[in-house]
């Protein structure tokens, strides 16, 4: 009976795993598009996007994406239950907004390079890259996106204030995959900025509003007991 009074206990514990389950949502949502968003699209670029090189180096910090939203959910997952909460709740309601922009106004870019300059390792994972992932859906970035989530949680929370090295490490390593997004020809600059005011909008509702709140509470007289 041990074994269901431990079970019982970290499912109280870690209840709000129930979060994760947004993926059973984004998941066919997003295969859908992929599948079925491959020719009409409107095309996301500007004249801009054609002055950034192609630079194979950038696969790197790119593919290190899906780490660095791994380890932020795990750890405000398992440290800060508050702060989780929150950078699902930013993340998420970007990731949706994504797939609504994506149905009603199908979108792609084409500005990956047919023929590359170079043959070494980094371009080779480039192509697996470019094959396993299309040049559709691309408004706005959630590569851009969710890393702007993930540091901006990070700046939020303060457990993590008091480890400086983290902080500044996670901003670089977020600063390298949204370069990436662009030197890969993954997305235009167009995809990058609205990315930026998504997560600047968000950011209003979901940390902003509650920053405005507290001044409120803490300046509200104490009540004293006259009995």
């Amino acid at each position: 009976m041990k074994w269901k009074k431990r079970f019982t206990d970290l499912a109280k514990k870690y209840k709000h795993g129930w979060v994760f389950l947004y993926i059973l949502i984004y998941m066919p949502w997003f295969l859908y598009l992929e599948k079925h968003v491959t020719t009409h699209y409107h095309v996301i670029q500007i004249p801009l996007d054609e002055y950034i090189p192609f630079i194979e180096y950038f696969i790197v910090p790119y593919l290190l994406w899906f780490v660095f939203i791994a380890a932020a959910f795990l750890y405000f997952f398992f440290t800060d239950v508050p702060g989780f909460y929150k950078m699902a709740k930013l993340m998420f309601t970007g990731m949706t907004i994504f797939l609504i922009i994506s149905t009603v106004f199908p979108n792609g870019q084409d500005l990956r390079p047919v023929v590359f300059e170079r043959d070494n390792i980094f371009v080779d994972m480039v192509r697996v890259l470019y094959r396993a992932d299309t040049c559709t859906n691309v408004f706005p970035s959630l590569h851009v996106f969710n890393s702007l989530s993930v540091c901006i949680a990070i700046h939020e929370g303060q457990a993590l204030k008091k480890h400086r090295g983290i902080c500044i490490g996670a901003y670089i390593l977020g600063g390298l995959i949204i370069l990436a997004t662009m030197f890969l020809k993954q997305h235009s600059v167009m995809d990058v900025m609205a990315a930026f005011l998504m997560a600047y909008v968000l950011y209003q509702f979901v940390y902003a509003s509650e920053r405005k709140k507290a001044p409120r509470y803490a300046k509200r007289p104490v009540l004293q007991n006259t009995k």
